[in-house]
């Protein structure tokens, strides 16, 4: 079995998966598909779209991801629950609102077929020209922050879906966006331990089972290398943060790696580096990288022991968590999606933002 394809994360072309694709999941023993709004129209085909992707698994189930932020960042746009943006939740000062926030979420996605929620952001709004970060952040302090990772990451593990603490080592401070450019950070390492790094350190501790490597040059950590395929940065993670479950990078699409490197070489780099799994938003290019990755393998540039850490891991979270896959049951989907309780929720958080913002303007 090639388990090399674990190691991938790939995105798909529509809203139904083409033969090709079903081939390539299939013969490639791909880990992972990763949504965006392109693939979805309705949760009923949703729920398809991910049964036929399930089809296509070996041992374990792939890992069907998403991110779901709330605010700007969900693909899901219309039928589910849309909660405002995790800064003004951060304004509320109420964790516990922000659990149930997360318990919806877990609820509606697992209703699909999805396992893995790119949230919660651990980045600190720190620097007010930040667009890319922005009202994604909890807050513009570490505290605010930390507190409330902590609670979205228990409310989506503890009802069914995997969390995932991002952008490692923080995006909060930058200007630049990785989309578009590579973001530079010139905090002191004694900085980034003080602040960026704090909830992070609480997302561990909540036991997150992925964080997501950012493209960032932190000059404290590599002036050379963006931390997605700094040894040094995935060393840390592991070392200092303590984090033993699965790294993954963000979307190796993104210009801050496509502008600077080859599909096939930033795939090596990333695996070099430390990375678990590696992201790709197209399946065009993940079928790059997993050559370039192959080829790095039949040449001995990348060990095998390095290939069989990450493998190991990522087989003992599916173990733990995706051992048992049962398809969507599609009639039974919209009985859980945008309820009655939801939107009671929806307004209770509504009404606190408000009543805070109100106090911040008089």
């Amino acid at each position: 079995m090639n388990e090399i394809g674990q190691m991938i994360m790939t995105g798909v072309s529509g809203t139904a998966l083409t033969p090709e694709e079903s081939s390539f999941l299939e013969n490639e023993n791909i880990g992972g598909v990763i949504l965006f709004s392109n693939n979805y129209d309705n949760p009923a085909q949703l729920a398809e779209l991910v049964n036929s992707i399930q089809q296509n698994r070996k041992e374990y189930p792939l890992f069907i991801a998403v991110d779901n932020e709330g605010g700007r960042v969900f693909r899901f746009k219309k039928h589910f629950t849309q909660f405002p943006p995790m800064y003004h939740v951060g304004l509320t000062d109420s964790p516990k609102l922000c659990f149930h926030i997360a318990k919806i979420m877990a609820d509606e996605l697992l209703a699909c077929g999805i396992n893995v929620n790119f949230a919660p952001v651990c980045d600190i709004w720190t620097n007010p020209n930040n667009k890319v970060i922005g009202d994604r952040a909890f807050g513009k302090d570490e505290d605010t922050v930390s507190k409330f990772v902590s609670s979205i990451i228990r409310g989506l593990q503890t009802n069914g879906i995997l969390s995932c603490a991002k952008h490692f080592p923080g995006h909060g401070s930058t200007t630049k966006d990785s989309h578009f450019d590579l973001p530079i950070v010139k905090r002191t390492i004694e900085e980034l331990r003080d602040l960026e790094f704090k909830p992070f350190v609480k997302a561990v501790k909540a036991r997150t089972e992925f964080v997501m490597m950012a493209h960032l040059i932190v000059d404290a950590i590599d002036s050379e290398l963006p931390t997605s395929l700094s040894p040094k940065a995935y060393k840390m993670l592991r070392e200092e943060l303590k984090f033993n479950r699965l790294i993954i990078t963000d979307d190796m699409e993104m210009k801050a790696i496509t502008d600077n490197y080859s599909a096939e070489e930033a795939a090596v780099l990333a695996i070099e580096a430390g990375a678990d799994i590696i992201e790709y938003r197209s399946m065009d290019l993940a079928m790059q990288a997993l050559e370039g990755i192959k080829e790095a393998k039949k040449t001995k540039r990348i060990k095998n022991e390095r290939f069989n850490e990450s493998i190991a891991r990522i087989g003992e979270v599916k173990k733990e968590y995706l051992s048992e896959y049962n398809p969507v049951y599609i009639p039974d989907i919209t009985k859980k999606i945008n309820t009655g309780a939801s939107q009671s929720l929806i307004n209770e958080i509504q009404e606190r933002i408000d009543q805070v913002l109100g106090q911040e303007n008089q």
